[in-house]
């Protein structure tokens, strides 16, 4: 395996080092701040979107495809944003793609004013380059601190999510009829918190492009950036992003479908609301302690909680249809997306040196995202199709594949590396 420094992927009994400099803990708690107002957005769309559309466009099989398109749109967009952050720097970076949120947001707001279904899908496709830089938010955070920091920087970080689990249904229970149509208001919100997020993010000090390649060893300094097949071949890396994948893709396979299955077995739209809320709860609350597990137990070991929980998040909603049902297979999947995401994206920081961080972070994205638009659509599709149950059980297939990237990783921790 290429391993890159000895310490790949690993998860150390303790801190080697003191700990991080206040300048550091600034910048973690700044971003953090983004994550949180950056999800917010994100999950506001996840829960506001197939219940708009469906108010003038009666088509439920396709009422998630301006998420769908969202998605699309992170797949078209991460390696040009990726390159443009490996160009210019992360801030500037950043702060583009909060123009692309704010643009997009306007655009969906003229969509669902005009009943126009196919803007409405021109909106999420362009809030995708916004979604492609808040999910880079986390290897901007690995940037931020020493190496045996990063695990604990990408779960902190990631950790903002905790108040988009607040922030993000609150504000669509509180906008989605203030106006007319419904969830007008909603997207208009999603505008201005993306109008934050640009303002915030001129107060973060990023690593300049030519600091964050001084990181590098000097052996690493010298040398070239590998191909991009290269570095995609390390089985390493091959693993952690088929893990990455599969825990997205399910995570949103199950949310995506979830208001709809809601209304559609007659609880009221603020049951959704409430629904997503403890699910984007259950995402991001474990963030506060993912990181220390990490370090202690090792990745594998914390990515094989993940399966398990969202495993059993299946068993919750194959067991009944009442309000409990969906609140605690929502939350229960949450939490075991965060055990597999947050201990997939650690490992993949292993695989690139810093020359190499803008392709490969984008390859993991867009093969995150692909998986993510394609559960997206089916989710829509299937909910109408087959109901909620059976869409549960075409679920267990990801995890079934995810337990065996899992398995894979441990394998290769046992023959190739010391990570555990």
């Amino acid at each position: 395996m290429d391993a890159l420094n000895p310490h790949a992927g690993l998860a150390p009994e303790a801190d080697p080092e003191p700990g991080l400099d206040r300048r550091a803990h600034r910048n973690l708690l700044l971003l953090a701040c983004c994550q949180a107002i950056g999800q917010s957005c994100n999950t506001m769309m996840f829960a506001a979107t197939g219940l708009s559309v469906i108010t003038f466009y009666h088509r439920p099989d396709l009422a998630n495809l301006p998420v769908t398109m969202q998605h699309i749109g992170v797949m078209i967009w991460v390696f040009p944003a990726a390159l443009l952050m490996q160009r210019i720097g992360r801030g500037v970076g950043f702060r583009v793609g909060s123009l692309f949120g704010m643009a997009g947001a306007a655009v969906m707001c003229v969509g669902l004013y005009a009943g126009n279904f196919l803007i409405m899908c021109a909106g999420g496709l362009i809030l995708g380059y916004a979604v492609a830089c808040l999910q880079m938010y986390r290897f901007a955070a690995a940037e931020l601190v020493p190496l045996h920091y990063r695990a604990k920087a990408i779960s902190w970080v990631t950790a903002g999510g905790v108040a988009a689990a607040v922030i993000g249904p609150s504000l669509v229970r509180a906008t989605h009829d203030l106006t007319m149509p419904l969830y007008l208001a909603t997207y208009a919100a999603i505008f201005a918190l993306h109008l934050i997020v640009f303002t915030i993010m001129a107060f973060i000090r990023f690593p300049s492009v030519a600091a964050a390649a001084s990181t590098a060893s000097p052996t690493e300094a010298v040398a070239p950036p590998r191909p991009l097949l290269v570095i995609a071949s390390q089985p390493r890396f091959i693993a952690a992003a088929m893990a990455g994948m599969l825990a997205f893709g399910t995570m949103s396979f199950i949310m995506s479908a979830s208001p709809l299955a809601i209304v559609g077995c007659g609880f009221p739209h603020a049951e959704a609301h409430w629904v997503i809320f403890m699910h984007v709860l259950g995402m991001f609350v474990p963030s506060f302690f993912t990181g220390n597990l990490i370090n202690r137990y090792g990745a594998t070991t914390v990515m094989a909680w993940g399966v398990a929980l969202m495993l059993i998040g299946v068993a919750a909603a194959l067991s009944g249809l009442s309000e409990w049902n969906f609140r605690i297979a929502l939350t229960v999947n949450g939490v075991g997306w965060n055990l597999l995401f947050v201990g997939a994206t650690t490992l993949v920081t292993t695989c690139y040196r810093p020359n190499e961080r803008g392709k490969t972070q984008a390859l993991n994205d867009l093969l995150v995202f692909s998986t993510t638009a394609t559960s997206s659509f089916m989710a829509g599709f299937l909910q109408d199709r087959w109901g909620w149950q059976p869409l549960n059980w075409f679920s267990v297939l990801f995890m079934l594949a995810a337990a065996g990237a899992v398995l894979w990783l441990r394998y290769q921790r046992a023959t190739l590396s010391p990570a555990r």
